[in-house]
């Protein structure tokens, strides 16, 4: 089992990357959260899982161990394949997964492309427990918070900031002050953009 990679970027694709390891160049798929983390032409190490199909046997590359995580528990689920789960890591980051498993979020995970409404009530079953086990997720406060932090991000959407620029500054509140109501949210925000 190849679990990493570690040499030249060569090849720098959306969907793909060719990593030079002496001599040899390894073709890693790649998800858009990846691509956006690559340098472009440097030294790189990428954490990677093998697929092995009877037609195929496919190579996919992750920035970090948790985006790799993710995929592993995605593709453990029954009707979620390498590439659905590739699809899922380039639409959303590794931690608005977990969110949305976390708080079984079932449109947001639905909203992925190739997703239907069962396969994402299989994927919040199947891999709930292992997400809050793994990452050591608050099971109490994603709830609640959840919904205080979408009224606060849709509020500063309102007040013209934009949605990524104010997404970490509002979720670094949320875990700051887990008590926090949307007002609080707002107010610190907006003493911070």
């Amino acid at each position: 089992m190849i679990t990493q990679v570690r040499g030249r970027l060569v090849e720098k694709n959306p969907t793909e990357v060719v990593v030079d390891c002496n001599g040899v160049g390894y073709l890693l798929h790649i998800s858009l959260n990846t691509y956006a983390a690559l340098p472009s032409d440097e030294n790189v190490v990428l954490y990677t899982h093998l697929s092995i199909r009877e037609d195929a046997h496919t190579l996919f590359g992750f920035i970090n161990k948790t985006e790799r995580a993710i995929f592993k528990f995605l593709i453990s689920v029954s009707g979620v394949g390498p590439s659905i789960a590739r699809t899922m890591l380039s639409s959303m980051t590794s931690e608005e997964i977990q969110q949305a498993i976390a708080s079984e979020n079932v449109a947001v995970i639905q909203s992925v492309k190739g997703i239907g409404a069962k396969t994402a009530q299989r994927v919040i079953v199947d891999l709930k427990d292992k997400i809050l086990k793994t990452f050591d997720i608050d099971e109490v406060s994603i709830g609640v918070n959840n919904t205080n932090k979408d009224e606060a991000l849709s509020a500063l959407e309102v007040l013209g900031f934009q949605r990524k620029q104010s997404e970490k500054l509002v979720s670094s509140i949320v875990k700051e002050n887990t008590d926090a109501t949307v007002e609080q949210i707002i107010k610190l925000a907006l003493k911070n953009l």
